[in-house]
Parts: C-alpha cells; sequence; structure tokens
C-alpha cells in the first residue's frame, strides 16, 4: 500500500505521540457531537436526567469497544481503517418510535438484534457484491455527507427566533470556527493542518465565551457534576417485539450500506494504487460495525454506525492511522467516568458544533462522488444514482411525504437515508433484469473500423458499470488486435468477439479460421522490427501483452481463440 502524497500518516504509520493524542482528542470531539441520540432517547421513553447520563457514559464505553473492534485488521472482525463508530441518526428514528411503546428495554433489545442482523448481513457480503455496486455505496456516502452538512446547518441555525431570524452572534460563531478550520487546512502544513477541526472548535468555543453570545456554554453546569462517577446500570433490561422488526432491520441494512461507503472511501483514501474496493475486508469492518451496535444495545446504550465524519476529518488532516483509534477508545473510556468534562463537550456551542459537521460533510460529500465517478454510468446507473439521491434529498425538503404514510411505515422511512438507500436498492435491483453480462460481435476479415470497436467496448463498459481505466485499456487492445491478425494474414475469415464481465475481471475472446498472432515476451530489437512486415507484427503481439493483464492464444481444428484477459 502507497499513501497518496495528500497523506500525512497512513494507516499503517506511527505518528509521533503527540500526533496520536491530539487527533484522538479532536476525533473524540466531533464523537461528542453525536452523543445527543442516546439523550433524545431517553427523554422520549419517559426517562429522568440521571439515566440520561448514564446512557450517554454506556454509549461512550459501546464506542470505545467498537472502535478497537473496527481499527484491527483481522479476517473476520475489523477492517484495520479510521472508522470508527458513533451514535447514528439511522437507530435513532426507529428508536424514538419503540421509545414510547415499550420503554428502554426495548429499545436496547431491537437495538441489539439489529446489530445481530448486521453481523450475519456481513458474513454473506462478498457473495452479495453485486447487489451493492460502487454506486449504491458511493450513493450512501453521498447522501450521508449531505446529510451531516444538513444537520450542521440546522445546528447553525437551531436559534431562529419566531420572527424567522437568526441571531447574528450564532452566524458568528460559526463563521469563526470554520474560517479557522478553512484556514489552516488550505494554508497551513504539519500540527496545524492535521489538528484544524480541533483548533477551530476551540477557537470558536473560547470566541463565543469571550463575546457572551447567547449560545454560550453555561460553564457553571460543568462545576457542578463529580469529576468522577460510576455510571448507573439500572435502567437496563431487553425485551423484543416482532411486529417493530422492520424499521429496525431496514436500519441494519442502511448502517450495513453506510459501513460499506466508509471503508471503501478508507481504502481509496489512504492507498494511491486503489483500483477496487476489496470486499473481504469491507466484509470485516461491517462485522465490527454490526457487534459494536450489539454492545452498544447490551450495555444499555444507542446504537452505532461508522462514522462518515472520522473518515472525511482524517482526509482532511491527511492522518489515518490506526493508532489515532486506539486514542479515540482511550478518550472515550475517560469521559464515560468523567461526567465533568463529558458536560464540557455536550455544552459545545451548536453553532460550533455545526460549524465541525459542515467542514467534515465537505471532504464525506467528495469521498462519496469519487467512488461514484469511480465506475462507467450507463442509463440504468445514472437513474439509480439520480432517483435515489432526488427521493432521500425529498425526505428533508418535503417531510409531508413521509407523515403522509402509515405509522409502521414512517418509523422506518423516516430519515433521508434509509429512503434514499432503498429506492437505489430497488432501482438496482430491477435494472438488473436483462442486463446481460455477455457480447458478442462479428468483425470482416479486413481492417477494422476502430471507432466501432471502440464504441462498443464503452457501451458494455458502462451498461456493467466497469472502472474506466479497464474499458480504456479495452477499448485499445481489441481494435489493436485485431488489426494486427488482419494485417499479418492470419485470418482466412470472419472474426467474432465475445466480451464477458463479472465483478472481478473483464474478458475479451476473439475467434477466427486461421493461424495464432505471435504474442513475444519481450519486445523485438529495431532491427527485427525494420526487417519486414513480421517484425511490426511481433511489436504488436509484444504491445498487446503489455496492455492487458493476460493474453494467451489456442489452435485447434484450424481455427485460433485469443483470450484476452483484464483484472477489475
Amino acid at each position: 500500500m502507497r499513501n497518496p502524497p495528500d497523506v500525512i500518516h497512513g494507516v499503517n504509520d506511527t505518528p509521533p505521540h503527540i500526533v496520536t493524542v491530539l487527533c484522538g482528542l479532536q476525533h473524540i470531539g466531533l464523537v461528542s457531537l453525536n452523543l445527543i441520540v442516546p439523550v433524545l432517547v431517553a427523554e422520549a421513553a419517559g426517562a429522568p436526567a440521571g439515566t440520561a447520563t448514564a446512557m450517554v457514559s454506556l454509549t461512550l464505553l459501546a464506542i470505545a469497544a467498537g472502535t478497537l473492534l473496527q481499527c484491527r485488521p483481522g479476517r473476520a472482525v475489523g477492517s484495520g481503517y479510521l472508522c470508527y463508530p458513533v451514535p447514528t441518526v439511522i437507530y435513532l428514528v426507529p428508536a424514538l418510535a419503540v421509545a414510547g411503546v415499550g420503554g428502554l428495554p426495548l429499545v436496547f433489545g431491537m437495538t441489539l438484534a439489529a446489530g445481530l442482523f448486521e453481523v450475519l448481513l456481513a458474513r454473506g457480503l462478498v457473495r452479495l457484491r453485486a447487489y451493492f455496486p460502487p454506486e449504491i455505496a458511493g450513493l450512501v456516502v453521498l447522501l450521508t455527507g449531505v446529510a451531516t452538512g444538513a444537520i450542521g446547518f440546522r445546528a447553525i441555525l437551531s436559534s431562529v427566533g419566531a420572527d424567522g431570524r437568526v441571531p447574528v452572534d450564532d452566524l458568528v460563531g460559526a463563521l469563526v470556527a470554520i474560517a479557522t478550520m478553512v484556514a489552516l487546512n488550505v494554508w497551513t502544513r504539519g500540527f496545524a493542518r492535521m489538528l484544524c477541526v480541533l483548533i477551530g472548535i476551540v477557537v470558536g468555543y473560547v470566541v463565543s465565551i469571550a463575546a457572551g453570545f447567547t449560545n454560550a456554554p453555561d460553564l457553571s453546569r460543568v462545576s457542578a457534576e463529580a469529576l468522577f462517577a460510576w455510571p448507573s446500570i439500572e435502567h437496563i433490561g431487553w425485551t423484543f417485539d416482532w411486529g417493530l422488526a422492520l424499521p429496525f432491520g431496514v436500519a441494519a441494512v442502511a448502517a450495513m450500506l453506510k459501513t460499506v461507503g466508509c471503508v471503501t472511501s478508507a481504502q481509496r483514501a489512504t492507498d494511491a494504487d486503489w483500483q477496487r474496493t476489496d470486499m473481504r475486508n469491507v466484509s470485516a469492518g461491517v462485522a465490527a460495525d454490526g457487534w459494536a451496535t450489539v454492545i452498544g444495545g447490551a450495555l444499555g446504550g444507542a446504537g452505532l454506525n461508522a462514522a462518515t465524519s472520522a473518515v472525511g476529518l482524517a482526509a482532511a488532516t491527511g492522518v489515518h492511522s490506526r493508532r489515532i483509534g486506539i486514542a479515540v477508545a482511550v478518550f472515550a473510556v475517560l469521559l464515560a467516568f468523567m461526567p465533568m468534562v463529558g458536560m464540557l463537550f455536550s455544552l459545545m456551542p451548536r453553532p460550533v458544533a455545526g460549524a465541525a459537521l459542515i467542514f467534515s460533510a465537505i471532504f464525506i460529500i467528495v469521498n462519496g462522488i469519487e467512488t461514484l465517478t469511480s465506475r462507467m454510468i450507463d442509463l440504468r446507473r445514472a437513474l439509480v444514482i439520480g432517483l435515489g439521491l432526488l427521493s432521500g434529498l425529498a425526505v428533508d425538503m418535503l417531510p409531508v411525504i413521509v407523515q403522509s404514510l402509515p405509522a409502521a411505515a414512517r418509523s422506518a422511512l423516516a430519515t433521508s437515508l434509509v429512503i434514499g438507500t432503498l429506492v437505489g436498492l430497488a432501482l438496482n435491483l430491477a435494472f438488473r433484469i436483462g442486463a446481460a453480462r455477455r457480447a458478442a460481435i462479428t468483425v470482416a476479415a479486413r481492417p477494422p473500423d476502430t471507432r466501432a470497436l471502440e464504441s462498443f467496448v464503452r457501451g458494455l463498459g458502462a451498461a456493467w458499470g466497469a472502472r474506466r481505466d479497464v474499458i480504456e485499456r479495452a477499448a485499445f487492445v481489441l481494435p489493436q488486435a485485431i488489426e494486427t491478425i488482419v494485417a499479418s494474414g492470419a485470418a482466412t475469415g470472419a472474426l467474432s468477439v465475445t466480451a464477458t464481465f463479472d465483478e472481478y475481471s473483464l474478458d475479451l475472446r476473439i475467434d477466427y479460421p486461421g493461424l495464432p498472432p505471435d504474442l513475444p515476451d519481450r519486445r523485438p530489437t529495431t532491427e527485427a522490427i525494420l526487417a519486414g512486415p513480421d517484425g511490426e507484427s511481433r511489436l504488436a503481439g509484444f504491445m498487446l501483452r503489455r496492455q492487458a493483464d493476460t493474453v494467451r492464444a489456442a489452435q485447434r481444428d484450424g481455427r485460433t481463440s485469443l483470450h484476452i484477459h483484464f483484472e477489475h
């Protein structure tokens, strides 16, 4: 694995201790932004304030365990990338729906079951690869980035008055924070760039307090908390209801796809030679994500899911080392037993928190777009992406769409991420009908129409969603191969071209009556090339070997089959 130019510390690197600590603190600051999720669930269940505090602490312990599982490279559990789990809105909506019905025990039981379902999905993910192509993973990442940015803007505008006016100081605090992050990220290097989000949060925090803005934190609440305390476990219990399984099952699928997108983005961001998603690694990452949710439900906390903001922050700072995950886990454990420090994070001014979310969302959206554009796109795939994206955005733009649904469906389909994901999956399944993975044409034994052959290959690449670089190589090789065969006089009749594709390879087979072409392993000498047509033919055969991953020819009963193989 080779680090891209913008990566300061790759996933396998060991940063200096001070970098590890400060980056871990920066990431735990982002984690703290999601700790409102267990608080909202406790409030929906009518639990007292002490229970909400305990749920936050126990959720932090689940985050620590899930982070260690995810950041360890494993064959079955753990991707080895810095995409730790955090409380997620994916599980928040169904949790809020059942909290008032069966209380917290039902929330914990259903959350635990959803985590187990995600673990089960992880075991079959490699076989289900064709049903979760890169455009679906990219769509999920893109929707997540948009949703993260929307949450950030809502946080900034949370103090809108009855007259519709936004307090100026809210905007000032957010602008100061995000301007600091952008300036440090664009115009500095080293520590300043790596810690741009943390520095921006601190600057925004200090400005809010010093200027006495309305969103400034009430520090007296921090001093009233104990420095150390054991979290209460009195609220923990587990029940299950099959009638409420649908919304949590949908949430588990969405969580799986979001994790697929997160791990794929991490693979792409940390490997300069990245070509395709490592699905076995993704499967291990999804398993770790599922177990993190299981732990969250078992401990009496919130459902967890891989943090796209973690991948976005790592991309923004250039620090992807998995050792940062250890620091995140340690800080999470410390915060779980230090309510005073946790309170300091929870009192972060909403505009400052919103600025951090918007900054991370930018890189999440870019990662999603890059994942989408890594493959060629035809009309079917364009419809999958476009309709999935618009359906998801419609939930935020027109909430009445969801509100008009039956109660059971409303609880399952209340987020843009879930609806956009389901629409994308459904269209992908529908459009696979009639989408052949094999195509053939016949070419006359005369100099080929190069443009027609290139269009043939590119059209198939778009229909199959193949990687652009592979299709461009194939579009170059096919006309050259046929031209070489025809020019050498090897073919005595028409040539039949068959193209086959799966998620791992693209194969071209050229069948014709006649002799096989010469395919030397070494480049012919200049003298041999200039000696006559045979030299030119040998050079063309050598170039075919260089452009494809494997080229081999076989002859039987006077017919030749030329096999050209490309790794996908």
